[in-house]
């Protein structure tokens, strides 16, 4: 099965089983994330409390761990969260919103890699400091280009056994030894606060239907960049874009991604 045919096949599959994804994300994006993995099929679950978060990430289809406006009592539901899904074989999946520019989140982050995240999504600045490359970007801006945390990604990837997923105008997903582009999007989607966020909420819907994390990581980022280059296209600003991919992720069809998709592979060189 090709790459595109591939990502049509992981979205009948998101479509037919409705699988649970537990949500431990910021309070900016929390309403954002659950209406997108409700669009496109999935069903979210937006717990992060110490003594239901654990339960939870052992039978929800996939865990997502953002890290954007984290306490310290969410941090503890998080180190346990992931402990949990680690433990039963569940796949989750980390947003380091943030790391390397604040202390807190920083160290919360390098911890949670210990519970063996399935996918690791961030921004350059965020995967580069993760990586121990870069000390962050501007709060949660990146100011790094996607390339230039390219050789970071691979060697996270390695350290860590994630798929490591760095967004940018054009997104790298890598695995260590694979590397796939999606070249997919839009100018006007970084005006929108959370779509970061909400890539990662896909990669968990995307991780509980594919065995292949590397993948999934592949599908989710298409979606979003495929949607978001589409409803750019009509919209009127930022405002309505962040509306109108919602309801493109409902309406998303296999002919949007084979005639819009950008996806291209190849050998990770090092």
């Amino acid at each position: 099965m090709g790459r595109v045919e591939s990502a049509c096949a992981t979205l009948a599959a998101i479509r037919e089983n409705s699988p649970l994804v537990h949500n431990m994300t910021n309070i900016v994006v929390a309403n954002t994330t659950a209406n997108a993995l409700l669009a496109i099929g999935a069903s979210p679950a937006m717990v992060d409390s110490p003594e239901e978060a654990p339960e939870l990430a052992r039978v929800a289809g996939a865990l997502v761990v953002n890290v954007g406006t984290v306490t310290p009592l969410q941090a503890e539901a998080m180190k346990l969260a992931t402990a949990a899904a680690h433990k039963a074989g569940r796949p989750w999946a980390l947003d380091p919103v943030a790391v390397g520019a604040l202390t807190f989140r920083t160290k919360l982050a390098n911890e949670l890699l210990e519970n063996k995240p399935s996918v690791i999504r961030g921004n350059a600045s965020e995967i580069m400091a993760l990586a121990g490359q870069g000390s962050g970007g501007k709060g949660v801006d990146s100011t790094d280009s996607s390339e230039a945390a390219l050789a970071g990604a691979i060697e996270l990837a390695k350290r860590t056994g994630a798929v490591v997923v760095v967004s940018g105008p054009v997104d790298f997903i890598t695995d260590g030894t694979r590397t796939a582009e999606v070249a997919n999007g839009d100018a006007m989607m970084p005006y929108v606060t959370g779509l970061g966020c909400t890539a990662t909420a896909l990669i968990g819907a995307t991780l509980a239907v594919c065995d292949d994390p590397f993948y999934a990581a592949i599908h989710a980022m298409v979606y979003l960049g495929v949607v978001g280059e589409i409803t750019a296209k009509t919209t009127e600003g930022p405002a309505s874009l962040q509306q109108d991919i919602i309801n493109g992720l409902y309406y998303l069809s296999g002919d949007h991604i084979k005639e819009t998709a950008r996806v291209e592979m190849h050998e990770t060189v090092v």
